[in-house]
């Protein structure tokens, strides 16, 4: 994708959406960390149902140490691998505890150190806590991504890499946003929603569907 293109694509994003937030509940750092880490395999809604409770009661690592395993997994069981990721919860809020005092780190080495923590939730809180200009791929970073030809590559640390370089400065801080509300409710995976696409005369897409 030339780099023309690029910068209409964001620009037609950005006039549609122009302050983009993700869609995960989140009361701080802390708990936008918790809330990532139990969106895995999740989504984003699911997720949401699950922490407002959670949140209520425990919205630092000291809090949640003191509510317990078993009650984190009481209030999170509606979502997918809840044991895990309530286990997780746990050690990353102690760890936090034990190396952080209590703060959520900002850096993404630091961060991915944490229980549970990997690059894309790293990612997800460096952009959305700390307001850095990363790029976290999910599955819908990965499709579109791939799709379009705007950052190929066949894992998700080679299209965000491909991303960085492909996605002009002006438009890091938000391009994850973005991508990820494009591809969530108009790129999607089964049924691409070509027609009501705004980049679909810039888009690589081979098997776009063109009909109205």
């Amino acid at each position: 994708m030339k780099k023309k293109q690029i910068v209409e694509m964001f620009q037609r994003l950005s006039s549609e959406v122009p302050e983009p937030k993700g869609e995960l509940y989140y009361t701080n750092p802390f708990t936008l960390v918790v809330a990532v880490v139990l969106s895995a395999q999740a989504t984003d809604a699911g997720v949401n149902k699950a922490t407002g409770a959670l949140f209520d009661e425990a919205d630092s690592p000291a809090e949640m140490v003191a509510l317990g395993e078993e009650r984190v997994r009481e209030l999170v069981k509606s979502i997918g691998l809840y044991r895990n990721k309530a286990k997780n919860i746990i050690l990353l809020s102690q760890k936090l505890l034990d190396e952080f005092d209590s703060e959520v780190p900002q850096t993404r080495e630091e961060l991915e150190s944490l229980p549970g923590v990997g690059r894309k939730t790293a990612n997800v809180v460096l952009n959305i806590a700390f307001n850095l200009p990363t790029i976290a791929v999910d599955t819908h970073l990965f499709r579109v991504g791939n799709r379009t030809g705007l950052g190929a590559g066949k894992t998700p640390l080679e299209v965000e890499k491909a991303l960085e370089k492909a996605i002009p400065d002006e438009y890091k801080l938000h391009a994850h946003h973005w991508l990820i509300l494009h591809g969530r409710y108009v790129c999607k995976a089964r049924t691409p929603e070509c027609p009501n696409c705004l980049i679909r005369d810039l888009c690589d897409y081979r098997e776009k569907r063109v009909e109205v």
